[in-house]
This record gives C-alpha cells, structure tokens and sequence, in this order.
C-alpha cells in the first residue's frame, strides 16, 4: 500500500468514527471518494457549500472556476 491509499484508508476511518477532518485538494475525484460535504473556495472566498451525495462533478468544477456560485 502506498502512502496516498494509507492516508485515503486512515480518513475513512476517522470518518467512520465521526472525527471531523478539513481536508484542502483541487482533487475533485478524491473530494467525493472522502467527504461528506465539499466547500469551493474562489478568489480566498467560500462561494458553495455541496453535499456530496447530492453534487456532481461539473457544478463542483464551475465553482471552482468562479462561473457558477459567485456573488461577487
């Protein structure tokens, strides 16, 4: 096992036993695989706030361009 699934295994866990984990990536396939909810930040300002069994991949990716979910 290598270190990245090591770490990806020990989130889940944690996960598991409710520990609270703020986990930063611009990993869209790794945010869903290991969070409950997925905050997007752009330009230092939080503009969305999913929950992830109810986001998708391209509403996720138009907030972090800053072409949906803006309020400048």
């Amino acid at each position: 096992m290598g270190v990245i699934e090591y770490i990806h295994q020990r989130l889940l866990e944690l996960r598991k036993q409710e520990v609270g984990i703020l986990l930063f990536s611009e990993d869209l396939d790794e945010l869903f695989a290991l969070s409950d909810r997925i905050a997007v930040m752009f330009r230092g300002k939080i503009v969305k706030i999913f929950n992830t069994p109810d986001a998708s991949l391209q509403e996720v990716g138009l907030c972090m361009a800053g072409i949906i979910g803006n309020s400048k």
